[in-house]
């Protein structure tokens, strides 16, 4: 599950820049690559999602990894 793990967090981080360009430059880098909600734009803007979705049980993870004293 650590390529999961992997390609859960970069997804995240690619989303998070997207939202970074959103907000300070009004710029969306998916829509540009991709279309302005295409089917591809929307499939990656799902696949981003989901991706932080599944990145909430890093939590747990981290937590059991360091013990309760977090």
């Amino acid at each position: 599950m650590k390529w999961l793990d992997n390609i859960s967090l970069t997804l995240v981080i690619i989303g998070a820049l997207n939202w970074l360009l959103i907000g300070i430059f009004r710029f969306d880098l998916v829509a540009f690559l991709f279309g302005n909600l295409s089917w591809l734009s929307r499939i990656i803007y799902t696949l981003v999602g989901l991706c932080g979705l599944y990145a909430v049980s890093f939590f747990g993870r981290i937590r059991n990894a360091y013990g309760s004293d977090l």
